[in-house]
């Protein structure tokens, strides 16, 4: 047995980068993106090569195996091992060169792809491979497996780019490889040229997307004993590259994106290969069962998306073309929000229609481009056989097929169904000639069936020419050669099979909440400013996976390490819309906080902001409201209360309005709609409702109040007070049941609540009915005056608009009706996305560095686009938590949508920065 205690320390003398065998550190990598997990011993993150070779050498004395690892999304489970995991995006992440003339860049392996892209770009540059996940996989990754992408059908896959390779071997053998055997271990020549014949009959056709196995054809004196180009793919099992030289290719100015519909996915298949002489850049198709509701799109069943160079290629194309109709678009803007259905539905194939979950496996298959449209017809005929689901799509122009399907990879039986359907549809595939992988590699998922592709000869090859580069077979054994059975190590099986267990499984891993900010959508924001992987939605969720699992987190619900990486959590709730499968990590902190102090006392934030409602309703039945106003500006005072309630010392407490909104406002009668007097609306911000007030008069919507005290729940909830939150919210329901049976709509001016009436209170009680139907009634300000009042002309202020998008507006609600409401009312300009960084009462709790992380969050996005807009824009917010955060870190008094609207209906003044 390995000695770990003595590896670290050793390690720790050796390396100058960080050396990691605690608990966080393993949990972390025990996932990639694919079904398997695997618990490493360690994790080293080298500064350089020098200490990947210290790395290698000292785990080649201890016998323990190295896996390299660039951003966790493989999808075969390459990215996981035993041993130690080598992490290379820390340090070993830079452009080192780009060379626009050369029309090259030296990369390090944990470079971010979309980091060359855009370094690339000013020069009219790109890097051709360009999968999905651009903005987090990293070049090292991408030359592991041979990574390829939309456009390879014009500019082929990682290993037809790279022209020089880098590579330590296990033990810290150094080789620069390129054409030719002179940088090759000793003995490859040899081992080529004893085995031509082989290498010359024995391969299968070799089509673009044979990723399958290692590319040892690629080897040939006819090919010119292309060394660089077959380590391409091998996974990590031969070597760790520490440097590359690759190529860049030249964007086309002008390309025209082209649209076509046809009758069903067999017909857009069998049609694929029959544009290729027409020089497209991408063929991509997909069918109607993987579009739900897109617009935009030509007639049809299914469609390829056609990317041509330029205008008369692309006329050319539509010429030739047996389509049932066509779209021909080429304005950038129109491109992308095709692109952008294509792929959305690439995000959907993780979700059947129905909400169940589809897994990869099987993600990837290639067949000749020509054998397409009969291979996805056996293909579905072999899903029904098995019972099975899934949505193909992908590249249809070179063949490679993109599907997850709703594999029971739980119990032994659904297990046995994954065995058997993956051997039925290995032969399948290499019936029509193709490769089981033809773009993420074999990994742990394929690599037992490479005998079915190859043959036991040429497998056998395979494992001599792993053997030349790692006699030990020290680098990330499994995988390629003798590999590991293919339904051992499935990640799902280690769960409870309970509801927590089933959402935490969900997440995938395909690791979009890593990419690096400011850029669209709201996750994941403490990520975006830590950029520690335990901050990110999968590295809390792998953290919450492996604490139901028990073998790495071994404390349950008490576990530090869960609580230390969820601490930064804003409960943003952008996970719950960005993230391709609808991970909800503010859900899933709730649950955690109310197991993890359930029976302890809790952190004194949790009771005075968790509490937040009582507390203001209480100083407001005191009429105490001008003596807690006092105290917050009381240096001494509020010194005191800061540090009884858990709050930072750097925030100022808000004072609370000297009269609630419904004190001050009583109505006539019951109203059209309902207003929701929220806390934040009722003690904090009563300007909101009365505006709000106002405006729905003017638009034919008298409101009305609800005939009692009401509550979202939402501090408690974001405490993790479940047992409280569905106490009031049980109430809440009790007093809104008359609103309901009279069919009343709810108008709630406050995003945050609004969110958790819609989500969170359907979620707590779902045993209860009236809870969806509340959900169901709530309405935000813009949503009810467009629903329900349609006909009304909204006063127009015709000037510019900046502030932000509350993060539960978007990742909830929705902001299309607000959208139009601004349009409607002549104001111009985007709102912010992202997240304020306050988020309720994150940005006020001490410790964790949590104030930090929310000046940084505003300072990511927010801050700046206020600071940069028009003298005359209005700064617009629908959150409290919002424009406290405006006022307090950018010295702006931000408004409601409401109070713009109602200060124009009035004809004054429109409240002015203070």
């Amino acid at each position: 047995m390995t000695d770990t205690v003595e590896l670290e320390r050793v390690l720790r003398g050796t390396v100058r980068g960080e050396v990691d065998f605690g608990v966080s550190a393993r949990a972390l990598v025990t996932m990639d993106a694919s079904n398997r997990r695997r618990v490493p011993l360690g994790v080293v993150a080298p500064r350089d090569a020098a200490d990947v070779r210290e790395v290698l050498r000292v785990c080649r004395e201890a016998g323990v195996p190295v896996v390299p690892r660039g951003g966790g999304t493989s999808i075969a489970g390459q990215a996981v091992g035993t041993g130690v995991v080598l992490d290379f995006t820390r340090h070993m992440a830079a452009l080192v060169r780009l060379d626009p003339e050369a029309r090259t860049a030296v990369v390090q392996p944990g470079l971010v792809l979309g980091a060359l892209r855009a370094a690339a770009a000013p020069y009219g540059l790109t890097f051709g491979p360009d999968p999905s996940t651009w903005s987090r996989c990293t070049l090292g990754g991408m030359i592991g497996n041979n990574a390829c992408g939309a456009h390879s059908v014009a500019w082929g896959t990682t290993a037809d780019n790279v022209a020089e390779l880098e590579v330590l071997t296990y033990g810290g053998g150094r080789h620069r490889l390129s054409r030719g055997f002179s940088g090759a271990p000793a003995g490859l020549r040899e081992l080529v040229d004893g085995n031509l014949a082989l290498l010359r009959t024995g391969m299968p056709a070799d089509f673009p997307r044979r990723i399958s196995g290692y590319a040892l054809d690629a080897l040939l004196p006819e090919r010119g004993a292309q060394v660089a180009r077959a380590f391409c793919g091998s996974e990590g099992t031969l070597g760790v590259v520490t440097e590359a030289v690759v190529r860049l290719v030249e964007l086309p100015a002008a390309p025209v994106l082209v649209v076509l519909g046809y009758p069903d996915e067999g017909a857009a298949a069998d049609a694929a290969a029959g544009l290729l002489p027409f020089g497209p850049l991408t063929v991509e198709g997909m069918a109607a069962d993987l579009v739900r509701g897109a617009a935009g799109l030509p007639r049809g069943g299914a469609w390829l998306f056609v990317e041509m160079p330029d205008a008369g290629a692309a006329r050319a194309l539509v010429r030739a073309a047996d389509a049932v109709d066509v779209a021909v678009v080429a304005d950038r803007g129109g491109q992308r929000a095709l692109w952008r259905i294509r792929e959305d539905a690439a995000g959907t194939a993780t979700r059947l229609p129905g909400g169940e979950m589809a897994w990869p496996g099987w993600e990837d298959c290639a067949v000749p481009p020509a054998r397409l449209g009969a291979y996805l017809r056996e293909f579905r005929a072999l899903l029904a056989a098995h019972g099975l689901r899934g949505v193909p799509y992908g590249h249809f122009g070179e063949g490679c097929v993109h599907v997850r399907i709703d594999f029971d990879l739980v119990t032994p039986e659904g297990v046995r169904r994954f065995r058997a359907f993956s051997e039925e549809l290995a032969a399948l595939v290499v019936a029509h000639g193709g490769s089981l992988s033809g773009e993420h590699g074999d990994g742990r998922a394929r690599a037992e069936l490479l005998p079915r592709m190859y043959g036991d000869e040429v497998v056998r090859l395979f494992g001599a020419y792993k053997d030349l580069w790692d006699p030990e077979g020290g680098m990330n054994p499994g995988v390629l050669v003798r590999p590991e059975p293919l339904d051992e190590g499935l990640r799902l099986t280690v769960l409870p099979r309970t509801e927590f267990a089933r959402e935490v499984g969900r997440c995938v891993g395909v690791a979009k909440c890593r990419t690096p900010g400011p850029g669209p959508g709201v996750m994941c924001p403490s990520y975006r400013v830590t950029g520690e992987e335990r901050h990110s939605t999968r590295g809390r969720a792998r953290l919450l996976h492996e604490m139901l699992a028990g073998e790495v987190v071994t404390d349950g619900w008490r576990s530090a390490e869960v609580r230390e990486a969820l601490d930064l959590c804003l409960g943003c709730k952008g996970c719950l819309s960005d993230c391709p499968v609808g991970v909800d990590m503010a859900a899933y902190k709730a649950e955690f906080l109310h197991r993890h102090w359930a029976g302890r006392i809790r952190p004194a934030a949790h009771y005075a902001m968790g509490g937040l409602p009582g507390w203001l309703r209480l100083a407001a039945a005191l009429r105490l409201a001008p003596l807690v106003g006092a105290a917050g500006r009381t240096p001494v005072l509020s010194s005191l209360v800061k540090r009884l309630a858990g709050i930072t010392p750097e925030r100022e407490l808000p004072a609370p309005a000297r009269v609630p909104f419904t004190r001050a406002w009583r109505p006539e009668g019951p109203g059209e709609v309902v207003l929701w007097p929220d806390t934040f609306t009722e003690y904090l911000a009563p300007g909101a409702g009365h505006a709000a007030v106002r405006v729905l008069a003017d638009a034919g919507l008298p409101a009305g109040l609800p005939p009692g005290r009401v509550c979202c729940g939402l501090t408690y909830v974001s405490t993790g007070r479940l047992g409280r939150a569905r106490a009031v919210l049980r109430r809440t329901l009790d007093v809104m049941e008359p609103v309901l049976d009279a069919g009343r709509p709810v108008v709630v001016l406050e995003p945050s609540c609004a969110a958790a009436l819609r989500g969170d209170l359907p979620r707590l009680l779902r045993d209860d009915p009236r809870a969806a139907r509340l959900a169901a009634a709530v309405r935000t300000f813009a949503e009810a005056l467009e629903e329900y009042a349609p006909h009304w002309a909204p006063p127009r202020l015709d000037r510019p608009v900046t502030g932000q998008t509350h993060c539960h507006q978007h990742a909830v609600l929705g902001d299309a009706a607000d959208r139009r409401l601004r349009g409607r009312a002549g104001l111009t300009g985007e709102l912010e996305g992202g997240c304020c960084g306050l988020a309720g009462n994150f940005g006020f709790e001490r410790g964790a560095g949590r104030y930090r992380v929310s000046v940084a969050c505003a300072e990511e996005r927010l801050l700046p686009a206020v600071r940069a807009a028009d003298a005359r824009a209005a700064v617009l917010a629908d959150g409290y938590s919002c424009r406290t955060q405006l006022a307090q870190l950018g010295g702006r008094r931000a408004l409601h949508l409401a109070e713009l609207l109602a200060s124009a209906l009035d004809a004054g003044e429109v409240p002015r920065d203070q």
